[in-house]
């Protein structure tokens, strides 16, 4: 079987650009206007390994299915890094995240902005949600309280706004519950709390726990201004 590598004649591994090139060379070459009708079909699959060498995710697909007939040198999670841009840095945090390696996806989070990352417009809606509730868990775990619970609140808004996680949208609530009672105080000052507090309002409580947000909102607010 010819690999889509060996069609545009370039190495497992090359870069897009490289494979840019590659394509553009074979094409002048077997274009059916300069090379003649009996070579269109090679034309058309030289456009179809284009096409999934240049696609990141048929690219993965592609070298997985490749290890049938020959051994791929080709590393995901390093091309994505050397991508550099922001889409394919999303992509690598989750990449990280399902294969068990958190603190790499945390630390590349934090290299690429946090919780100024706004991964929910480089990735796939259902991708994001998950990547994103992943996270929000790791960073509690770890400790960063505060970052979970602005991950969580945000999944929690977008979820009431349209259904993904479904039945599962009770223990959302939960955990942020959690972190409210047991461990976000301690890390925010009065003015952060009170900004937590009021992102809770709307976003799918009940009317008890507004209440409770509220309440939280004016204790706040009194030792402000008697302090």
């Amino acid at each position: 079987m010819t690999s889509y590598y060996d069609q545009l004649d370039v190495k497992p591994g090359a870069s897009t650009a490289e494979i840019k090139k590659a394509f553009r060379k074979k094409a002048k070459q077997l274009h059916p206007d300069i090379a003649g009708s009996a070579h269109a079909e090679a034309m058309r699959n030289l456009i179809r390994a284009y096409e999934a060498l240049s696609d990141i995710e048929r690219r993965f697909e592609h070298e997985i299915n490749a290890g049938n007939y020959r051994k791929s040198v080709f590393d995901y999670r390093t091309w994505l890094y050397d991508q550099g841009d922001p889409a394919s840095m999303a992509k690598l945090i989750f990449y990280e995240l399902l294969r068990l390696e958190e603190d790499r996806a945390i630390e590349l989070w934090r290299e690429n902005g946090g919780l100024d990352f706004h991964m929910d417009k480089l990735l796939d809606r259902g991708d994001w949600m998950d990547c994103q509730y992943i996270l929000a868990e790791e960073l509690d775990k770890r400790g960063f309280s505060f970052e979970a619970f602005k991950l969580l609140t945000t999944l929690l808004a977008e979820e009431l706004r349209r259904p993904y996680f479904n039945l599962f949208t009770p223990e959302i609530k939960l955990y942020l519950k959690d972190i409210i009672k047991k461990r976000l105080k301690p890390q925010v000052d009065s003015e952060t709390w009170i900004s937590c507090m009021q992102s809770l309002i709307d976003i799918g409580f009940s009317e008890h726990d507004e209440n409770q947000f509220k309440s939280s909102i004016s204790k706040t607010l009194k030792e402000l201004r008697a302090g």
